[in-house]
This record gives structure tokens, C-alpha cells and sequence, in this order.
């Protein structure tokens, strides 16, 4: 049986994943400055999700969704995404928060040009009218004030967002036959297994603190992941989408709280154009996919 469309309800699950990742990925820049190497950081993030997840299907009597007999599809998933996480960890570590957000933003833009040279799909006006439009809020972006961010930061950011593209695909074929749990939970253990045989070169001695934050990677990693898929049950993610972005106002927040770094005006010139060209694509693809749902329904 569908769920009602409960749209306010999915918009909050929403903020409150963008919210989770955006102290996440605080979290990661503020322990990589104090010398924890970015392995540790990523096995940490993988290995405490795993009891999270664990623990929220049993609380809600659904351990049977972690069976799976696509393991296969799992560990490509997991491995294309360990990789793209260190390219996403390593762009926070170099770059200030709010401009490694806003780069991240990029992803329907590559998704457009998968799409368009891989895919052999037909890319029409408004969708090529995007990729344009977020081009040039990149090119802002990378060169505030006339002083260049971290260039290696920024190709990093902008590779992770590629990468995140061709992941989305990956997703959307695992949710054909999977729950949403099965996918998240089945990535955090083989990137954990992934990790595991580098830790014992890389582990630091921690405080109480620092345990406390290795346990917050894991702790917001799954409840990001959680309240992400949970907004999709009550309304498309077409609705949802808008509150991906809130993730700039909480990394504009921490990025001023914890290092007292505002951004410079560039950032604030070239993310609406970033942000608008991904909510024309989201819109652009409900259209899309309407009509064909219309078309077959009358072929029908």
C-alpha cells in the first residue's frame, strides 16, 4: 500500500538530513586539523553507522530488510563510494566548509552530461540552460575576491560530485530491489572492511573528546542517510530536493562558529547560480518523467 503524500512532513526529514551531514562534514574538517588521519576519519564514519542502522530496524521490527542476493551490486556500490568519500572528506579538509558545500552542489550538473554523452539521452534547452548556468557559479566560486581557493581542493570537490552522480545511478538501480536500509547498511559494512586492514597504521590516541567525535561521524553519517531516505516515503524527491541546500546556511554557521570564516561575496554571487541550475534539473526531470507517465498511460 502507497504512503500518503505528506510533503511538510518530508520537507522537515529532509532539513534535518541536510542539517546531519553538514555537522558531519564539520566534524571531519574540525579532527583532521587535530591530526587524525583521513582513513581513521572514514572508517569511523563507516564502522559507527553500522549499530545506528542496526539498531533503528530493530527497533522498528524490520532486520529482514537487510537481506539481500545482490551482494555483488553492494560491494561496486561500496567500493565506487569509499573512493568518492575520500575525494568528499579530502575537498572539506582543504577547502573552507561553505565553498566545499557549494562545489558539492555540482552533481546534477554532471548528472545532465551522463545523461547526455554516456547515456545517449536527449538533453533539451532548459537542462543544457542549467549546466551553463552552474558553470559559471563555479568558475565564481573557485576564484573569489580574485584569490584562488585551494586548487586541489576544488578539483576534488568537483570530481566527489561526478563521482556522486555516477553513485546516484547505482542507488536508483539497488532501489529497484532493495530497501533503502539494506543499501546504506551493506555500504557502511564493506567500506568498513575496506578500511579496516589500514587502521592499525593510521589510529591515534583520543581524548574522551575525540572519541566523542569519532563517534559523531558515525552517529550523523546514518542519521543523514536515514532521514534522507525516510523524506522520499512521504513525498518525490523533486519536493525534497530545495532542502539539500539548506546544507550551505549550516555550513556558513559552523564555518563562522568554529573558525570565524565568512565567506567572501564570490561565494554568495556564484551559489544561487549553483543551487538554481540543480532545482532547474530537478524540476526539468519531474516534467520529464511526467509526460512519459502520461504517454504510456495512454498508450494503455
Amino acid at each position: 500500500m502507497d504512503r500518503p503524500s505528506r510533503p511538510l512532513f518530508a520537507l522537515a526529514l529532509r532539513f534535518g538530513s541536510a542539517l546531519s551531514f553538514a555537522t558531519l562534514l564539520m566534524i571531519v574538517k574540525y579532527a583532521g586539523e587535530r591530526h587524525i588521519a583521513l582513513p581513521e576519519l572514514m572508517f569511523w564514519r563507516q564502522a559507527g553507522c553500522l549499530p545506528v542502522i542496526v539498531g533503528w530496524l530493530a527497533a522498528t521490527g524490520k532486520l529482514s530488510d537487510l537481506r539481500t542476493k545482490r551482494i555483488g551490486a553492494h560491494s561496486r556500490r561500496a567500493l565506487l563510494g569509499t573512493g568518492n568519500m575520500v575525494l568528499s572528506f579530502g575537498s572539506f579538509l582543504l577547502l573552507p566548509l561553505a565553498e566545499a558545500t557549494t562545489l558539492g552542489f555540482t552533481a546534477p550538473l554532471f548528472a545532465v552530461l551522463i545523461a547526455a554523452f554516456y547515456l545517449r539521452e536527449k538533453v533539451g534547452r532548459w537542462r543544457w540552460s542549467a549546466v551553463l548556468l552552474g558553470s559559471i557559479g563555479v568558475l565564481i566560486v573557485s576564484r573569489p575576491s580574485g584569490a584562488a581557493i585551494s586548487t586541489l581542493g576544488a578539483s576534488m570537490a568537483l570530481v566527489c560530485a561526478l563521482v556522486s552522480a555516477v553513485i546516484n545511478y547505482q542507488i536508483r538501480d539497488l532501489g529497484k530491489t532493495e530497501a533503502a536500509a539494506c543499501t546504506v547498511f551493506w555500504f557502511a559494512a564493506f567500506g568498513t572492511l575496506l578500511l579496516a586492514p589500514v587502521l592499525p597504521f593510521v589510529i591515534t590516541r583520543h581524548t574522551p573528546f575525540g572519541w566523542l567525535m569519532m563517534a559523531g561521524l558515525g552517529l550523523f553519517g546514518a542519521l543523514g542517510q536515514l532521514l534522507m531516505t525516510a523524506s522520499l516515503r512521504y513525498a518525490p524527491v523533486t519536493t525534497v530536493i530545495i532542502m539539500d541546500y539548506t546544507a550551505l546556511i549550516w555550513a556558513t554557521f559552523y564555518g563562522w562558529l568554529v573558525w570565524n570564516h565568512f565567506p567572501p561575496i564570490a561565494t554568495f554571487l556564484g551559489a544561487p547560480l549553483i543551487i538554481g541550475s540543480g532545482v532547474v534539473i530537478a524540476w526539468r526531470e519531474h516534467r520529464l518523467a511526467r509526460d512519459i507517465a502520461v504517454s504510456a498511460a495512454q498508450v494503455d
